[in-house]
This record gives structure tokens, sequence and C-alpha cells, in this order.
């Protein structure tokens, strides 16, 4: 009963604390908040405007004597004497006009100026062979030149894939020409032309919409509570981890400087006199220890209540919830106990604060700033549980994807069996140290 008024008077004067009231509960709560705004109006919005890029084409390609193709089977029905022709042809389409806007130079050194004052984003430069070298299904090798602003990353981008999809429709032409020729009798051979011929228009007749093929364009859903749900719950799995990743931080860091109320009552003298008291040591540390402990629980259970009523977040069932918040709890109270046992005085928390801790938990935290990418993820899952705060990370994850309660048990014993080693290591070296 005693070690339970020792561990109640601690906790009180914690909560006095506005600095420690701050680091516990607002802190991971307004960071979460922030990450829950700026993604939160990209998923309200749903959409947006994607600029048109401003593409300068400076068409050379003189022609080539093979090169023919039906007007009906190019976009608008427009004629193409040359492939620099069919080129243009479809990027003047009425199919990409809401994705690029097209104007002409008369050389390639005006295009390239053009990207260089910003005039466009980019160059597409057709040599004057291009045709020539296209129909030369042997040794020939046509290539455009494309030229862009470099400090651009999305309409560029846009650009290559719409040139890189059709010109590799293209390439099939000499692909198929190769596979005539092998198959083919000598007397046959001047039927290349024709097979030539009959490839671009299907090619061509099959890829009337580009856009369609490249990018999905959808208009606003009649159906628009899925669409909401759909972009809440993409919120949810970008805050969620993130908030479950401030709460095992800032866990780590209450712990601790509870903890450390053990070396500030010692160089306060208060300790000592407690010790001459009737109470026995034993009960006086654990009392003090069972102060970490109940703070931490507070820190925790209030953060997982707050945090699904103001943003929402989905932890999982009661019973992993249950595990979860047990396994945060120990881990961070034991933890911390087990770091303070090393320190001489208070002064030497600072460097702890700002080293040990801080590197600890970001290592802990490396599968959640690598979620994005799978692989990445799983490699950082793996680093991270070389540190306490990893399987706390691993046991939060696997509550709040709903994973069976017997898989966050395992990790919530992993984490006991870590809280048990640091627990007995700390709680003996205060006890020799009192001694």
């Amino acid at each position: 009963m005693k070690s339970f008024d020792i561990a109640l008077k601690d906790m009180v004067r914690s909560f006095r604390s506005v600095f420690a009231v701050i680091f516990m509960f607002a802190i991971p709560l307004l960071v979460t908040g922030m990450f829950y705004l700026m993604f939160g109006s990209i998923a309200d919005n749903g959409n947006f405007d994607l600029p048109k890029t401003k593409v300068m084409i400076a068409n050379l390609d003189r022609g080539g004597p093979k090169f023919q193709v039906n007007p009906k089977n190019i976009p608008g029905g427009r004629e193409a004497e040359t492939m620099g022709d069919l080129i243009v042809s479809i990027m003047e389409s009425e199919e990409m006009e809401d994705l690029i806007e097209v104007s002409f130079a008369s050389d390639a050194q005006s295009a390239r100026a053009a990207v260089d004052n910003q005039a466009a984003q980019v160059a597409l430069i057709i040599p004057e062979d291009f045709s020539k070298q296209f129909a030369d299904v042997e040794e020939g090798k046509a290539q455009i030149e494309f030229y862009q602003d470099p400090t651009l990353t999305l309409g560029p981008a846009i650009m290559r894939s719409i040139l890189n999809r059709f010109l590799d429709g293209m390439a099939g032409v000499k692909i198929a020409v190769t596979i005539f020729l092998d198959e083919a009798e000598t007397k046959d051979y001047a039927l290349a032309g024709q097979v030539v011929q009959q490839y671009l228009e299907i090619s061509l007749a099959q890829s009337e919409d580009l856009t369609e093929e490249l990018i999905e364009v959808r208009s606003p859903s009649a159906d628009t509570a899925t669409r909401d749900q759909s972009s809440r719950n993409l919120l949810l799995g970008i805050v969620g981890p993130i908030m479950g990743g401030m709460m095992v931080f800032y866990a780590y860091f209450t712990g601790t400087s509870t903890a450390q109320s053990l070396l500030k009552e010692e160089e306060e003298r208060t300790l000592p006199r407690l010790f001459t008291t009737p109470t026995s040591q034993t009960t006086i540390l654990s009392g003090k220890f069972l102060s970490v402990f109940l703070t931490v629980s507070v820190q925790v259970t209030v953060l997982i209540i707050v945090s699904h009523w103001i943003f929402g977040i989905h932890w999982g069932s009661i019973q992993s919830v249950i595990l979860m918040a047990v396994g945060i709890v120990f881990s961070a109270s034991a933890f911390g106990i087990f770091i303070n046992s090393f320190l001489r005085n208070a002064k030497q928390g600072g460097v702890l604060f700002g080293g040990v801790l801080t590197v600890t938990g970001m290592i802990g935290m490396i599968s959640i700033f690598a979620m994005n990418s799978p692989a990445a993820a799983r490699m950082g899952e793996t680093v991270s549980l070389l540190v306490p705060q990893g399987w706390a990370i691993r046991g939060l994850m696997q509550s709040m994807n709903d994973l069976p309660p017997i898989s966050v048990l395992t990790t919530a014993l992993v984490s006991l069996a870590w809280s048990a080693a640091f627990f007995a290591i700390g709680s003996w070296r205060f006890k020799r140290r009192y001694a």
C-alpha cells in the first residue's frame, strides 16, 4: 500500500509539470495533426488539375521512299508523308489536347533555346533521316532527341511516357518485318512493304485514343460516399502509423524522464532522507518504479483514446489493442529504469535524451518511414527489431492491420521479455546503488 501511495505522489508531481504534459500528450497529437491536415486536404479534394506540358517540336524529317500511311488510320484523318508528320499528328490530336500544348520550331537550336528560356518544358527534335532510318528494317536506327527542363519532373515524365509508348508500338514494325523475312521465301520479299503497311494500319487503328492507354481519366463518381470512404481509408493508412510511431517514441521519453526522478531526488537529498524512515528501501524503490509504469500507462491510454476520437484512427480489436498497449507500457518503463541506472546524475540525461533515445527511437520507426516501399519496409522492420522500440512498433502495426490476436501476443511476449531483462538489471543496479 505504501508503494502505491509513493507512486501516486510521484505521478501527481509529474502531471503538475506543464512541460511534461506537453511532452507526453500535446507534441505527439500536434505532429500527427500536422500530417492529418497536410494529407487530409489531398484526400478531401480527391483530384487535382494537371497542367498542360508545353512541347516544342522541331520536325526536320525529310521522309523516306518506303513510308506510306493511310490517313484514315491517323487521329483526325490527317495526312502523314513522313514519320515526323505522324508523330506531330499524334501530338496534335484531340486526345492529347488536355495533356500537352504543342508549338513548333524551325530548327533544333531554336527548340532547345525555347526550353532553356522556359518557353517550353520539353523539346522534341526529329532528325532529317528519321523516316529513312525507320524504313530501313535491317540496319536503320530511328532516334528522336528529347530535350527537357532539368528542374521539372511531372510534365516531362508524362511526355516521355507518351512518346515511349508510341515508339514502342512503332518498333514492332521492324520485329514484324524481321519475322516475315525469316519465314518467307526469297520470291516473297517484295511483300515486306505490305507487311509494314498492314502493321501500321492495325497499330494506329488500335491506338486511336492513346490517352486511354496511358492515363485513366474518371469523372466524379455518383457514389460519393464510396469515394469519400476510400479517401478516408487512404488518409488513415498514412496518419495511423505516424500517430503510433509518435506514441511509442514519446512513451520511451516519458518512461526515461519519469525514472530520472530517482536521480533528481538523490541530488536534492530527499531520497536518502526517505530511506531513513521506517519504510523499507524495497518498498520505496517499488513505489518509484510503479510510478513510471503508471505514468506511461496513462500516457498511452490517453493517446489511443484521444487520437481515435480526433482522427478516427483504427487501432484494432480490443484484445489486440490491450496486448499492444501492455507491450509498449512495460518496455518503455523498464527501458527508462534500465537507462537511468547507468547515469551518475540528472545532468547526463541531456546526452541521453538527445542521443540514445533519439537514435533507438528512429531505428525502431524505420518500417514506418519506409511504408511506401514494401521491400524497404521489410528490410527496415528487420533492422528495427534490434531495439525494443521496434518490437513495440511491430505489435502496434499488427494490431492496426487486424492480424489475429495471437500474432500480437507473440510480439507482446517478446516486448515483455525485453522489459523483464531491462527491469531486472535496472532494479538490481539501483538497489545496489542505495544499499
